[in-house]
């Protein structure tokens, strides 16, 4: 196999979760350009959308939601790549003691449990097909957890990270790889109406107001967050065939935040 046909993703069928916007609509697009036949799914369909046929609306924080997707894939048949980007942080500041048990469990179910049954559902095909390639982005919270509001956050992807691998660990040997991304801050639309909100409440620029944000997370020190195409780029390597031996793996793409080995 060449060398351009190990980037290529020609005849192969993917699923993005979380993909209308940020992140997965960065993931989507690439993986279109690497010849993939993507299917997006999200809670709302962004209007003007190019590809409505390949968009799914569900929420699959809930278990009807998955089950919709499932079936519309089911549909067109068996996946070769899915890609958990789904997630986020909706818990008020105030720390431990304010989560509350349905606080919890919505932190739990956008970014855990929806993956779990979205791959219970969906991997069976592929361990069938014995071949695939899945990847959940988990985050640097995990590791490096914020605790004034995003606790249940961080160990909900700390959660998905320990699933993550002893998944990969049970289906490589039947043909599906299974991986794991760690983003740190990434530079979205929703990240930057952030800034501004910064800037305007404290009387800031917006580069005093990055910094602000930076200096909370102990430092950045490649000066910035990663731009959602550096996201997808990590992406597009990870199921390529430019990476069929790394299995199991989570790769920081963070600027240099996390200040351990």
């Amino acid at each position: 196999m060449s060398g351009t046909d190990r980037d290529r993703l020609d005849g192969r069928r993917a699923l993005v979760t979380g993909g209308s916007k940020g992140s997965g609509k960065a993931v989507a697009q690439r993986l279109r350009e690497m010849g993939a036949d993507v299917y997006v799914t999200a809670r709302t369909m962004p209007d003007g959308y190019e590809h409505p046929d390949r968009f799914i609306e569900a929420d699959t924080t809930t278990v009807e939601g998955t089950d919709l997707v499932a079936a519309r894939i089911a549909e067109a048949g068996a996946l070769d790549v899915l890609v958990h980007v789904v997630g986020g942080a909706s818990t008020p500041a105030g720390g431990f003691a304010v989560i509350t048990d349905d606080q919890w469990l919505t932190e739990l179910n956008l970014n855990f449990l929806g993956a779990v049954r979205l791959d219970r559902a969906l991997l069976p095909a592929m361990v069938g097909a014995g071949t695939g390639v899945v990847l959940h982005f988990t985050s640097i919270q995990r590791e490096l957890p914020l605790y004034d509001a995003s606790l249940a956050y961080a160990a909900a992807k700390a959660a998905l990270r320990t699933y993550s691998k002893g998944l990969a660990n049970e289906l490589a040997p039947r043909g599906v790889r299974v991986n794991a991304i760690s983003p740190g801050g990434i530079e979205t639309e929703a990240y930057e109406r952030f800034v501004d909100r910064i800037a305007e409440g404290n009387g800031l620029t917006r580069e005093a107001a990055k910094q602000t944000i930076y200096d909370s997370l102990g430092g950045v020190p490649l000066g910035r967050f990663a731009h959602t195409a550096e996201i997808a780029d990590l992406v597009g390597f990870l199921v390529s065939d430019r990476a069929t031996a790394i299995v199991g793996a989570e790769y920081v793409i963070d600027g240099g935040t996390v200040p351990t080995v």
